[in-house]
Order: structure tokens, then C-alpha cells, then sequence
């Protein structure tokens, strides 16, 4: 396996980490990412000794281990951020259910990860929990069943990438069109918060996900104000039929990089896709095979 990139800091001030009962491979991965004059580490060989060691001292990030249950993982971050709010826990798990998820993210995890999960994801989001200058939680569950969840999150790119994982472990959705939904609503996302919130972490989208029998839909609202075909000409969904490529003259003339596909890309992988009238609000509507829910 290819070390990742060790992080670095110009603070003085040693941070620390606890790992929980990590496995070889990923325990490698963390001290290849953990700078040793930056980071301190400790272990834990479970939840229990993990406890008693943040009730003696905090600690800036936290790993559980993906042998224990999600739901213990949870009750864990629970009992560690009452004593230590800002503490960054990532939980890894190898039994999980969407109520578990939701409950992470009302209890402010950093991120989850149920087996199976890669590597290479999980080490982004190590990286992710590890560098950031300070904490903040960035995601607010408004209301939340695991048919149908509202939320609202900052509109930066770190919390894009964690609200992604969360939605990855809480959607119960077929694979064939699990890929299809994920990349569709990542694509919308990615331009809610860049179009409509400009990376400012101070600006929110709003977010409903709903899983039905033969139905999953999301909608997401950004806090811009909206556009019209006719203003993004850059964009290939404003092509006219006989002209398909007309959009990459406009790019080209506007110094943007290549590109401009995403919501077209959006339309082939998802059987709906229906603008207000304002243009800041879109829903995503995918028909599914007959396929049972997981509670």
C-alpha cells in the first residue's frame, strides 16, 4: 500500500488522536497520514477504555474501531462530546442502519464509514478531519426518518464531502441505481454550493432526501438567486438541439476551464429533474424497481 501524504502543521502545540482497536492496514494508513511531531497517538482496545481515557483528557480526533456495532459508536460520541464538544469522531463500523447514520449526524459526528468502504475514502476523510484550522459541525439535521430526511449544510467543500458519506450510508437503495443517484445528486450539490453559495461557509443549502417503495427523490435549494437558461450559456444543458456544443465557445471565451456538462450529465442518470422557477431550488427524482426498505 502507497503512503499517503503525512500533514503537517507550523503549530507548536502537539494535537491528539485515539484509535480504537485499529486493524493493521488501517492503522498504517493513519500514521502515514499523522505527522509524529504534530500528532500524538494513543490506543484503546474498546469503547469502554476509550471513554475513560477522554474523561482524563481531550482529544482532537477520534477513530473507532469497524468491529463494533454503529449503534455503540454512537453512544460513544455521545458520551465523549458532552464531555468535549468539539472533539472530531469518525466512526467505522461493521453493522450499521440508517438510523444509526442519522443519529451520528445529529450527534455531530465528523463522518461514518460501514463496511465495505475503500481505503482510499477513508483516508480523505482522515485528512479531511485532521487538517481542518477549527471545528465546525456545518450539517444541522432539521427532521430525520430513514425515509425521509431535511437538513441544512454549509456551503464548503469539506462539508460536501462528509454530508456525500452520510448520504451514501443512509440511502437503501438497489445497486444498479445506487452509483446513478449518488453521482447525480453530487453533481447538484457540488453546484449548489459553488453557484448559489459561492464556498462561503456562512451560506446554507437545504437538503430533503426521500426514500419510497418505488421512488427515491432529493431536492436541494442553494441561497443564490437563481438563474434562467439564457444566463448560463456556459453550461451544455443551455445548448441549443442543432448546436451541441456551443457552450465550449462560451467557456473558452470566459477563461473557465473545460467542462459545463454536469446537469445534462444529471438528466441521463436521473428519470426527473425539475427546476422552480426562480432556478435555486431542483429536485431529483429516481423510479426504482420494486425493492424493500431497511429501517
Amino acid at each position: 500500500m502507497s503512503s499517503p501524504s503525512i500533514l503537517r502543521s507550523e503549530s507548536s502545540t502537539k494535537k491528539n488522536a485515539l484509535f480504537i482497536d485499529a486493524d493493521p492496514e488501517i492503522h498504517e494508513m493513519l500514521v502515514n497520514i499523522l505527522d509524529p511531531s504534530v500528532w500524538s497517538v494513543r490506543h484503546a482496545l474498546d469503547n469502554k477504555t476509550a471513554l475513560a481515557l477522554t474523561q482524563a483528557a481531550p482529544f482532537d480526533f477520534i477513530l473507532t474501531s469497524e468491529k463494533t456495532p454503529g449503534r455503540d459508536d454512537v453512544e460513544l460520541l455521545r458520551k465523549i462530546r458532552s464531555l468535549h464538544p468539539h472533539t472530531r469522531l469518525i466512526i467505522l463500523t461493521d453493522e450499521s442502519t440508517p438510523i444509526d447514520v442519522i443519529t451520528s449526524m445529529r450527534e455531530h459526528a465528523f463522518s461514518y464509514f460501514s463496511k465495505p468502504f475503500t481505503l482510499s475514502s477513508l483516508a480523505d476523510m482522515v485528512r479531511a478531519a485532521a487538517e481542518g484550522p477549527s471545528w465546525d459541525q456545518g450539517i444541522e439535521v432539521l427532521s430525520a426518518t430513514p425515509e425521509w430526511i431535511r437538513l441544512v449544510a454549509s456551503c464548503d467543500l469539506r462539508t460536501a464531502d462528509r454530508l456525500l458519506q452520510f448520504m451514501h450510508e443512509v440511502a437503501d437503495l438497489p445497486e444498479s441505481e445506487s452509483d446513478a443517484v449518488a453521482t447525480a445528486f453530487r453533481e447538484i450539490l457540488m453546484n449548489a454550493i459553488e453557484h448559489g453559495g459561492h464556498f462561503r461557509s456562512d451560506q446554507y443549502v437545504e437538503i430533503s432526501y426521500v426514500r419510497a417503495k418505488h421512488m427515491v427523490m432529493c431536492r436541494v435549494k442553494d441561497p443564490g438567486q437563481g438563474f434562467s437558461l439564457d444566463e448560463i450559456k456556459h453550461a451544455a444543458i443551455a445548448n441549443p438541439e442543432d448546436d451541441p456544443i456551443r457552450h465550449m465557445a462560451y467557456r473558452e471565451a470566459q477563461g473557465l476551464r473545460p467542462g459545463g456538462y454536469g446537469v445534462l450529465l444529471v438528466q441521463k442518470l436521473v428519470d426527473e429533474l425539475i427546476y422552480d422557477q426562480k432556478g435555486n431550488e431542483v429536485l431529483l427524482v429516481k423510479y426504482l424497481d420494486d425493492a424493500p426498505l431497511v429501517n
